[in-house]
């Protein structure tokens, strides 16, 4: 049985986590085929948005625990497989940022831990009614660290500095409220709604989407003046596509635009 199931709908990449007796943890062998699967669409142009599912009753529970714990058989009490599992983890979630396509997490059951800093990473995010998240590992005595880098990112810090230092979880309405996902669907919904969302970003100029993601996540991290002198160019990188001059000849014209891409 694959780790990572894919399937393709047109331009849309479905990636569905598949350990639903482990309710989807991020084990060493679901990190590294997730990393490969980003790895492979980061080079597919014909795919323009990703969707991150998980397969039975949750997302993701956050890291393997039981792994973790094995861990520690090592000499150094586990300290080198520790700093390295965290490493790939973080490589992951840095890999979603850096993917050219847009990444939408399809979220049920829980989201919780590494889980729920796999929901902060990914570009938008559509739940259920009904689907907790929590970064929790404090409540074992493991402040969520890592996965405080995503979640602080996506939602305003007090409000993840609450979860972090609380344990605490959020139901999908709160956690739309707080922006750490964009809609809360009934669950019979779920799919077809993160679908039309793929779909419709899948349908615009797949070129201007990929560097305009690019563009997003670099001006995040600059000053404001700085950020308009980036993304102005970027702007100007944009205009001179041919595509986007058909973008524009064809809304002035009252017609679809005939993009390649």
């Amino acid at each position: 049985m694959a780790m990572i199931e894919r399937s393709d709908t047109g331009a849309v990449a479905r990636l569905t986590l598949n350990a639903p007796e482990r309710l989807n943890a991020l084990s060493d062998a679901m990190l590294a085929a997730l990393m490969a699967e980003l790895d492979t669409l980061a080079g597919q142009d014909h795919i323009r948005a990703v969707i991150i599912a998980g397969a039975g009753k949750a997302f993701c529970a956050g890291h393997d625990l039981n792994e973790m714990t094995l861990g520690r058989a090592a000499a150094d009490d586990g300290q080198a497989y520790f700093a390295d599992l965290f490493g790939r983890c973080a490589a992951v979630m840095m890999a979603i940022r850096a993917l050219p396509q847009p990444v939408i997490a399809e979220v049920h059951g829980v989201a919780a831990a590494a889980g729920c800093q796999l929901v902060a990473s990914c570009d938008m995010a559509v739940a259920a009614e009904g689907t907790r998240f929590g970064v929790n590992g404090v409540n074992i005595g493991l402040f969520c660290s890592t996965p405080m880098v995503a979640l602080s990112r996506a939602v305003p810090r007090k409000q993840a500095f609450e979860m972090l230092t609380t344990g605490a979880f959020v139901n999908a309405d709160r956690a739309c409220e707080i922006g750490l996902i964009n809609r809360a669907v009934a669950p019979d919904a779920l799919q077809s709604a993160t679908m039309e969302l793929a779909q419709t970003v899948a349908d615009k100029l797949g070129g201007a989407v990929r560097i305009g993601k690019r563009a997003f996540y670099e001006q995040l991290e600059m000053g404001v003046e700085q950020a308009y002198l980036h993304t102005g160019s970027v702007m100007t990188q944009n205009m001179m596509m041919a595509e986007t001059a058909e973008g524009i000849e064809a809304f002035l014209s009252k017609r679809s635009p005939n993009w390649s891409q």
